[in-house]
């Protein structure tokens, strides 16, 4: 549990991949026929890969974007923030940094994040 946990707050290991992520089966008696929400999961580089994140926040979406990769151009990196701001401003979502800013969690309306930590952390 502790490697997970340090694995989203950035502590420790290099840059994730898409091979890093494992698929679980759900069982048929729990697949859910109308899903309303999706959770999807983006590696931003550039501000040119934020149109299409806002879609999916915009068709009521929450979004798990990995920005490690725009802290070396503070610019970019202030423009992306501000850009996603914006975002969860207009469809009265929320968004919430994390891993030492590494992560950001953008929510469509009616999803809010609490800023309460659970457990021992």
């Amino acid at each position: 549990m502790g490697k997970i946990l340090n694995s989203i707050m950035g502590k420790g290991e290099e840059e994730r991949n898409v091979e890093d992520y494992m698929t679980l089966e759900v069982p048929e008696d729990m697949e859910a026929t109308n899903t309303a929400l999706f959770v999807k999961i983006a590696t931003v580089g550039d501000i040119k890969d934020c149109p299409r994140i806002k879609d999916e926040i915009y068709n009521g979406n929450l979004v798990v974007m990995d920005i490690a990769q725009l802290r070396a151009d503070k610019v970019m990196y202030e423009r992306v923030l501000k850009d996603m701001k914006e975002v969860a401003k207009d469809v009265n979502g929320d968004i919430i940094g994390l891993g030492e800013q590494k992560y950001i969690i953008i929510t469509p309306a009616g999803v809010k994040i609490s800023r309460d930590k659970l457990g021992g952390m």
